[in-house]
């Protein structure tokens, strides 16, 4: 009598399809458990009477965290439901609840940039609430931006993975696309709002450099911002350069990657990288993150500075170093254009870099060894 050995691949209990390590999978309950969290903060937050800013001199009210858990919570159970089978109405009542939440949570963001910056320069944090804030809504955004995106694309029968029809399961190895150059107009519009940088920046830089603009003498500003500045930002006024005018530099650095084929191949000066494949969500997390609250920032002062110049609404004081209504005004209307340009260039780029860029998933089972039978 032979005895075969057990063969442990039979005997083994069935693996989880790979479907279900991707992100379409695992998005809805990342969603659901955020939720939690973030209705447990507000709610701690609001029974506690902690402050929490939403902007300078301005927290937010304790019905408006109450309101902001409840709206959490309403979005993971909407995500948590984008799992199931769903009736119109149904459906329609998920893609209304997602929507809205959705844009609450990206208005949400909209002090991230200002407190990139001032962890960069090494300034402190003013409120370690208020960047827990904006963090904890730009993770929500971002979780409910993937839910609501896969569960289109379940919608109109396309694989929730990679947006395309094909046959089989979403669960094979992803095929890149060629690298490839932003098209003529796309870079054209880009460049064209970036172009929004140069009043602002152009004013900072008279400054540093000694010079006067906008009623401000160069020693009065370089005197408030040595004030109220770290050491490595006076440091680099020292040297003629502004810290938010660098910021903005590396924005455009971004930008020019997500515009060009060497943001999705690593050039020869990177060395030890190059020739290999840039991950995708490397220029895309910071493009979406930083466009979006640049834009909505920035649009905010574009609007406002007309309407104070024309007496709608009542002049601003002027402040150290500022010494007239009008220049601190010009000011104001400088750095609008310099956020909604800068953001609108990267979200115009960043969706351009995203279809360029879009892999498309190979059916599992086309990869998968067939077993010849012996």
């Amino acid at each position: 009598m032979v005895v075969v050995p057990a063969n442990p691949e039979v005997n083994a209990p069935p693996r989880p399809p790979a479907a279900s390590r991707t992100w379409p999978a695992w998005a809805p309950r990342a969603a659901a458990l955020w939720a939690v969290l973030y209705a447990a903060a507000e709610i701690t937050w609001a029974a506690a009477g902690t402050t929490v800013p939403w902007k300078a001199h301005a927290s937010y009210a304790p019905a408006v965290q109450l309101l902001l858990a409840a709206l959490a919570l309403l979005a993971g159970a909407a995500c948590l439901a984008t799992t199931r089978t769903l009736t119109g109405p149904g459906r329609a009542v998920v893609a209304t609840a997602l929507m809205v939440t959705l844009a609450v949570f990206i208005v949400g963001t909209n002090g991230l940039p200002v407190y990139f910056v001032t962890l960069m320069t090494l300034s402190g944090v003013e409120s370690a609430t208020g960047l827990a804030q904006v963090l904890l809504n730009t993770a929500g955004a971002a979780l409910l931006f993937l839910v609501t995106l896969s569960h289109r694309r379940r919608l109109r029968g396309d694989c929730p993975r990679c947006g395309r029809p094909h046959p089989g399961p979403g669960d094979g190895p992803l095929v890149h696309p060629a690298a490839s150059r932003a098209s003529k107009r796309t870079r054209a519009a880009a460049y064209l709002l970036v172009c929004g940088l140069l009043p602002w920046a152009g004013a900072k830089t008279i400054w540093l450099l000694g010079g006067d603009a906008l009623g401000v003498a160069a020693e009065d500003w370089q005197r408030t911002v040595s004030a109220g500045a770290s050491g490595p930002a006076r440091a680099a006024a020292s040297v003629g350069i502004d810290v938010t005018v660098l910021a903005a530099a590396l924005g455009v650095f971004l930008l020019l990657g997500l515009l060009h084929p060497w943001g999705q191949v690593f050039p020869r000066w990177t060395v030890f990288l190059a020739g290999r494949r840039v991950p995708r969500l490397l220029p895309l997390i910071p493009a979406w993150l930083t466009g979006i609250p640049l834009t909505m920032y920035g649009a905010v002062l574009v609007v406002l500075a007309p309407l104070i110049a024309t007496g709608v609404l009542p002049a601003i004081k002027p402040s150290a170093p500022f010494t007239t209504s009008s220049g601190i005004t010009w000011m104001v209307e400088f750095g609008g254009l310099a956020f909604a340009g800068l953001g609108l260039a990267l979200l115009v780029a960043a969706r351009s870099y995203t279809t360029r860029t879009r892999p498309t998933c190979t059916p599992a089972d086309t990869h998968r060894p067939t077993t010849q039978p012996s």
